[in-house]
């Protein structure tokens, strides 16, 4: 027979998760219904971009560059996630971890490169 006893402290966790994660979704619903903040006006339900008043349709396309800006942005931040702990261990892994990621660093180093002699990071 299986000893289920095993699984409570995760059975547990689930359930402090699940109530948490439903006191945040649903207590400040519950406080904007009593305290009046969720009465709609006018002004509160006007579009907004930064604190000014939309002056553009919602619905058009973004220049392409933006998209671009945004995926070197997660390229470069995915670095430092990656040397990150590669630095605090770089001594117990060897000479193996220290060349394999100067090729990596290398690849990233090309890519910027790249990127900067076809005008990706220039912004009109």
């Amino acid at each position: 027979m299986v000893d289920l006893s095993q699984y409570l402290p995760i059975l547990l966790f689930l359930g402090v998760a699940l109530a948490l994660s439903s006191a945040f979704v649903f207590l400040p619903m519950a406080v904007a219904k009593l305290t009046g903040a969720s009465k709609p006006t006018p002004e509160k339900l006007a579009e907004y971009e930064c604190g000014f008043p939309a002056f553009e349709d919602s619905r058009s396309q973004f220049d392409v560059r933006f998209y671009l800006v945004a995926i070197l942005f997660i390229i470069f931040d995915l670095e430092a996630a990656f040397l990150y702990p590669w630095a605090v261990s770089v001594f117990s892994l060897g000479w193996t971890a220290w060349i394999s990621m100067m090729i990596f660093i290398a690849e990233l180093a090309l890519g910027l490169v790249y990127a900067w002699k076809k005008g990706a990071l220039e912004w009109e």
